[in-house]
Parts: C-alpha cells; structure tokens; sequence
C-alpha cells in the first residue's frame, strides 16, 4: 500500500492581498478531501498539507516529507497558485526521486503538457481525477490509464481523456477528517460564513453552458450529474459528526433540476442534519422558483448567490449564457428568494469580453435596482482553459505567461489587454461601481443599516464597509513574492507562448 501526502499551496498572496484579503476563502478544500477519500478506501495512507491559511515554506514542507516519506506526492492547483506547484515538485523530487509527483486541478487540467515541461512532476492528471488517482496508486501502467499526461523516458505522453463517472454515488466518502478543523474555526471571515468551521460539499458536478470567461469544463467536463438525495443528506451529516457547522455548495447549476433540487432539501430535513449551507457558486436565476427557496430554507440553508455577471442582455447573451436567463428572470429570482426569508448576494463582472462602457454603466444601474443583500463586483480574468483566453491568446492581447500576474479580484492591467475597453475605463468603472451600489444608494444603506441591526451584525457591517472604502481607494500594491526555492530551475523550463494553446 502506498503513502499519499496531498499539498494544496498557499494562497495568502493571491486570494490573501488587496481588495482580496477582506474576505481571504480559507476552508478545507473538496478536491483533495475526494482523492484521499479515494486512498483510504483502496487501504492507503494519506495525510493533507493545507498551507491555505499559511505563507508558503519550503523548509517546512520538507520536513514533512522527510517525516512522512510519501509514495506519492499530489499537487492541486489554480493558475495563481501553479508556480508553486512547480516548486514543490522540483522540491519533492530533491528529496527522493522515488515519490511519484503529480499534478491536477484547474490549470494543469487546461494546461496538461506545458505543467508538465514547466515542473519536475512524473504525472499531470487532467479532468476528474478520482478515478485516475484510484488507477495510479494501484500501480496501473500510465500507458492504460486515461486521463493522464506522464513521462515516457524524455517524452511526455499525454493519453485519452477520462470518461466522466456516471454514478458519483460509487465514490467512496471525502476525507474531510485529514483537515485540521480548529485551524479554520477562528480563520474564515463573517462575510463568508456565519457558522464557522466550515468545509465545501458537492451534490453534483458539471455544468451544461459554455460562458466565455469560465473553465469548469477542464476540470468537470460539460454536462450534468447528481449524487442521489440520500447520499447528499449523508455527506452533511458526517461534516457535522467531524464537527463542521456549516458547508459551502461548490455545485455549478444545482439548481437545474427542481424536482431532484428539492428531494435533497427534503432528505436532509427528513435526516435531521442540523447543517446550516449556502449556495455559496452561485445559481442559475432561469432555473429557481419559490418551491425550491422555500424547500433549501427548510433543509438548512440560508443564502443563495446569484451569478447575474451583467445587466445587459446583450452582453448576457454574448459570453454564453443560454437558456432563459434574463435581466427580468433575475429580478424574479431575487423576490423569491427574499420572501422565502433566504439572503442573497448578487455576483458581478466589470470588463467582460462583450462590454463596452454603456453595458457597464448598464451593470452598474442593473446591480443598484436589486434588492441583494451583498453585491460583489470582479474585475474578468481570462485564465486558461476558458475560451476568453483562448481567444486572446489567439489576437495576441494576453500580456502576461508568468502565472504569478494571474491574481484574483485585483486589476489584471499585466494580463491581458481589453478589445474594446482601455485599463483605465475598467478601473474607473470598478471603482465606480462599488462607490455607486454602496456608498451612493440611500435605499441600499438604509436596508442594510436595518438587517444589520436585526440580525446582530451592525459591527461586522461598520467594520467591512469602512475597511474596504479605504481599500477601494488605494492604489492596488504589487503581491509579495513566494519564498520560491527552485524558481530559476522553473523559470528556465517556461514554454514559448507559442507552444501553449
């Protein structure tokens, strides 16, 4: 039986910097707790290094490799975090080139055979991993396993992709238990949960449209499955016996199928977890009723997040999201979920690919008429794997190939440069935004000032609105360098532009 050691990087100096740091997303994670899920159940070993919450240490990590002494070593990371995973690899390997160092996640799912040139790793798994990992770890040839990118002497392979697992009931459960849960407990912002220690869950994966600027289909490929309602009821139920109290619903279109929907708020409420949730990726306005807000208030949750991205149906349109999504559905779906007693937050985008200054000023008004509870704006990133990128790439607009540019929630004037927008339109109209839908709405101020005291978080309000004021008002300070150890070796691998798309 094997020793696995799974590494998630820090993210102190991407989600941790900037407008970011207020509400800084530290929880365990689900995809590392599904593959050492995966391990324990095949009778292997595993142990889960989380440096969320910590600055990034070589020395540290070391250690504990030298302590453990892995089989394998997993790596999991987003475009902001692949740097590091190319240290820790090249870090891995100057230990012992015996631990089978592999890569997965978003962007070495997008990027497979460039992770791979790029770092010391002997494997990149792209798509869903969890029955690839299963297949590694009981030592199959990489040449029969689909799903993979691995080594082959000085050549790099990369095989078929992996079928999607039909019935996700068959996956054995995570392994939330290798988190250290007291770390999380005092570290997660009010903003983001109210009922902390917190961990992600997913009742389903996949989604079915094509948005421009997302690239979950690399990762989850396109298309729909759902656990059975039982099976999700149960996975709250064991998050609450390892003593989480709340959970994070990473599904991308929960809630697409009402009546599948609402038997698994019935489940949970038939179960009696006592498991607060949020739908906290957002769901789709076109495919919620007041049934299912009321069925989700009933099982537990308390908010649902909204993914508008726009107030231009133009610019809705044209960046793929299909289906009846409207300006107007949007406005239906918010009175529903207010008057079954949910909150709700409203997610939007400045600077995306379809926008102009009209359909932004159209956003702004469009995010100011909402009665949300929180509304959130986001400079758009085209990160690889999505078609925006692709597209950029392809006009030669993207600025930027050092991953370490590619932060989240800050301006990304070093990434990529807007076809029709300059940066400073896009920060203009960022700034304008916030100060629009926060600081210059009466009606918004006074039905905040109210919830807040109604709920007890009056301080909590005072304290972000006043902290992020004077953030949006400063200049966006460059991020801290990672204490990298093998940053010249890894540099010096970087592929051409050319060679990556």
């Amino acid at each position: 039986m094997a020793r696995v050691l799974l590494v998630n990087p820090s993210y102190l100096r991407t989600y941790g910097s900037n407008q970011a740091g207020i509400a800084n997303p530290v929880y365990p994670i689900l995809s590392l707790a599904c593959l050492a899920g995966i391990a324990k159940a095949d009778g292997h070993q595993a142990k889960i290094v989380d440096f969320s919450y910590r600055a990034y240490d070589p020395e540290s990590l070391k250690q504990t490799i030298l302590d453990f002494q892995p089989d394998v070593l997993g790596i999991t990371a987003t475009t902001p975090l692949v740097n590091q995973l190319k240290d820790i690899s090249m870090l891995a390997k100057s230990i012992s080139a015996g631990i089978l160092t592999i890569g997965g996640g978003s962007h070495p799912s997008s990027l497979p055979v460039a992770t791979m040139q790029e770092s010391a790793l002997d494997m990149v798994v792209f798509g869903e991993g969890d029955l690839t990992f299963r297949e590694i770890l009981a030592g199959m040839p990489a040449a029969r396993i689909n799903g993979v990118v691995w080594r082959d002497g000085d050549r790099i392979v990369q095989n078929a992709p992996r079928t999607p697992i039909h019935n996700l009931d068959d996956l054995p459960m995570p392994a939330w238990e290798l988190y250290p849960i007291d770390e999380y407990r005092d570290r997660i912002t009010r903003i983001i949960a109210r009922y902390p220690p917190i961990s992600t869950v997913e009742f389903s994966r996949g989604c079915v449209f094509t948005c421009d600027f997302c690239g979950s289909k690399q990762t989850m490929a396109k298309g729909y499955r759902k656990k059975s309602p039982e099976r999700c009821a149960e996975e709250l139920e064991v998050l609450h016996s390892l003593g989480y109290r709340e959970a994070l619903l990473t599904d991308d279109i929960f809630s697409s199928d009402n009546n599948w929907a609402v038997a698994v708020c019935e489940a949970i409420k038939r179960r009696g977890v006592k498991m607060a949730w949020t739908c906290t990726n957002g769901i789709r306005v076109d495919s919620a009723n007041a049934a299912l807000f009321r069925a989700m208030k009933g099982s537990g949750c308390y908010r649902v997040h909204f993914g508008f991205e726009t107030g231009n149906d133009r610019v809705l349109k044209a960046f793929g999201k299909g289906g009846r999504a409207s300006l107007e559905q949007g406005r239906i779906a918010v009175a529903e979920a207010r008057a079954e007693g949910l909150e709700t937050w409203g997610m939007f985008m400045i600077g995306l690919s379809a926008d102009d200054e009209a359909s932004m000023d159209d956003t702004i008004a469009y995010a100011r008429s909402l009665d949300v509870d929180v509304k959130k704006l986001g400079i758009t990133v085209p990160f690889p794997g999505t078609p925006m990128f692709r597209e950029l790439h392809e006009q030669g607009r993207i600025r930027s190939y050092d991953w370490d540019d590619y932060n989240v929630y800050n301006e990304a004037s070093a990434v990529f440069d807007h076809p029709r927008l300059s940066w400073d339109v896009i920060r203009a109209y960022y700034r304008k935004a916030y100060l629009s839908i926060y600081y210059r709405s009466p009606g918004y101020i006074v039905r905040r000032l109210l919830r807040s005291l109604k709920t007890g978080d009056f301080l909590l309000d005072l304290y972000y609105g006043t902290k992020f004021f004077f953030v949006l008002n400063q200049k966006v300070a460059p991020s801290a360098k990672e204490p990298y150890a093998f940053e010249e070796r890894w540099r010096a691998l970087t592929v051409p532009p050319r060679e990556l798309v």
